[in-house]
């Protein structure tokens, strides 16, 4: 994947096999890290963790990218656009910072910024949106942050400690 895109203190870049560190792997193991996405559910392995970074390395549909501090060069994290629909023009974008000693600190902002900025002037889409479980306040108050909107409220749609919770559903618009 050529894509390589700069904010003030990130690289988005694809991410590659090297980035498929111990560390990684524990990220993706990490209850408390992992517990809004979806792929807490099943444990992860280099293997499969490498099956899917080669499964959406060039993925003109879901672009995978790697968080990199410009100061320093550590892989912090990972965003993913899409799928991306190019009939409706529109795409989810998810994201998480593996290293919790960065969390509120405003990377996942910058990084939700920089992807919408490229998903509306550089890939021309309509909208871009995120689905985000009600417990989850760092997440929601970096995609309002970035400029999204809570559009709709999905009652009791995900199953998570024992309990229903409500989804939120944030969107941004291109206008």
């Amino acid at each position: 994947m050529a894509h390589f895109l700069e904010s003030e203190r990130l690289y988005l870049r694809a991410v590659e096999e090297s980035d498929l560190t111990d560390n990684y792997v524990a990220w993706m193991n990490d209850p408390q890290i992992n517990q809004f996405m979806e792929t807490w559910h099943f444990p992860h392995g280099k293997e499969n963790i490498r099956a899917y970074i080669k499964s959406h390395y060039d993925d003109r549909d879901e672009p995978f990218f790697a968080m990199i501090l410009k100061d320093g060069m550590d892989h912090i994290g990972n965003l993913k656009l899409g799928p991306i629909n190019w009939i409706h023009r529109n795409a989810d974008i998810s994201v998480f910072i593996g290293k919790k000693d960065l969390w509120g600190k405003g990377y996942a902002t910058e990084a939700i910024k920089l992807i919408t900025e490229y998903a509306f002037k550089k890939l021309g889409l309509h909208k871009v949106k995120s689905g985000i479980y009600s417990l989850n306040m760092g997440s929601i108050k970096a995609f309002e942050r970035a400029g999204f909107n809570i559009e709709a409220i999905l009652p009791s749609h995900v199953f998570f400690e024992g309990r229903w919770l409500n989804l939120y559903l944030m969107g941004k618009i291109n206008v």
